[in-house]
């Protein structure tokens, strides 16, 4: 008896992941454990220089802003809560020094639009249509940092809004880059503060959206994130305790799926040989000082530099 319906998937005829790729990952929370398990096995990364994004505007903001090499100055920042913050930026890039948050800000700008420029793969992982637009200034914020929330008016994004911006995110991208494969995907992170019914419209929108910006044929693709979550592991044991997140069995899972997709058969073996390394350095011996631990490093040290033969770039 099969007690799941599982999706169809095949991996893709044309520009596979391997070594030699340069993947660039946009967008929510479930960019980073995706971007954390290809950092795990020494591929070629970069994610989310500006931190989780979760919805369109704020992609299209970061994505507009590198590829024009657009610069922050100081009327691009505030003061609030003893730390300076950008609303196109996650709290994590926030500072107490003015300085410190424009250079950082400014570096990471300067290697987006090198990621860009480089990257044979950029994934783009949707969390909310619903989005936060500063009263003030009128404009759309990527996070608002604790402000309060009377001077913020929220807002859904309809269809054609957030097609137009991932239309331009495509265009901005093709540009500088006419080769990368671009990869959209919905995060199976449930915005439940938004409200039950509210977060279903906002998923369905973001879905509704995208195909209507994909083509295969353009190297514009889909990868069914959300509906492997709520369709293949429809159970509630697949979450965190927060009942929102996806738990690390069912990342790992849906981790799987997109290797399938997306990975050339000849990377699995180096995988391995990358995953029993990192095991490796991992290990905590019981006596570091042993004959048999000694061993053991010395082991470690000839993968190391046999792995480093294969892949150069791969440093531990």
């Amino acid at each position: 008896m099969n007690f799941q319906t599982k999706i169809s998937l095949s991996k893709q005829p044309h520009n596979l992941i391997d070594y030699k790729s340069k993947i660039l990952l946009l967008g929510s929370c479930f960019t980073e454990h995706i971007g954390s398990k290809l950092e795990y096995f020494k591929f070629q990364s970069s994610v989310n220089p500006f931190g989780i994004l979760f919805h369109p505007k704020a992609i299209e903001s970061l994505v507009s802003n590198a590829v024009k090499g657009n610069v922050y100055s100081n009327n691009n920042i505030f003061f609030n809560n003893e730390q300076w913050h950008s609303f196109d930026a996650h709290s994590k890039l926030s500072n107490v020094s003015k300085d410190e948050l424009l250079k950082c800000l400014n570096e990471q700008i300067k290697l987006t639009n090198q990621h860009i420029h480089e990257s044979t793969h950029v994934v783009i992982t949707l969390g909310t249509a619903w989005v936060y637009r500063h009263i003030k200034t009128k404009a759309v914020v990527a996070n608002c940092h604790k402000v309060p929330q009377k001077e913020f008016k929220k807002e859904l994004l309809l269809i054609d809004t957030i097609s137009d911006s991932l239309q331009n995110i495509v265009d901005l991208i093709r540009s500088v880059n006419t080769n990368a494969s671009i990869i959209f995907t919905v995060s199976p992170v449930r915005h439940l503060k938004d409200g039950f019914v509210e977060n279903t419209l906002s998923k369905s929108l973001l879905i509704s959206a995208i195909h209507q910006v994909i083509e295969a044929r353009k190297n514009l693709h889909y990868f069914p994130s959300y509906e492997i979550m709520m369709d293949e592991l429809r159970d509630y044991r697949f979450y965190n305790e927060d009942m929102i997140h996806p738990n690390p069995t069912a990342i790992n899972y849906i981790w799987e799926k997109f290797k399938l997709v997306w990975f050339t058969e000849e990377v699995y073996k180096i995988m391995d040989e990358v995953d029993v390394i990192q095991k490796g350095l991992q290990h905590k011996p019981f006596n570091p000082n042993s004959e048999a631990h000694l061993q053991f490093l010395q082991k470690l040290e000839k993968k190391k530099a046999q792995l480093s033969l294969k892949v150069p770039h791969i440093v531990f």
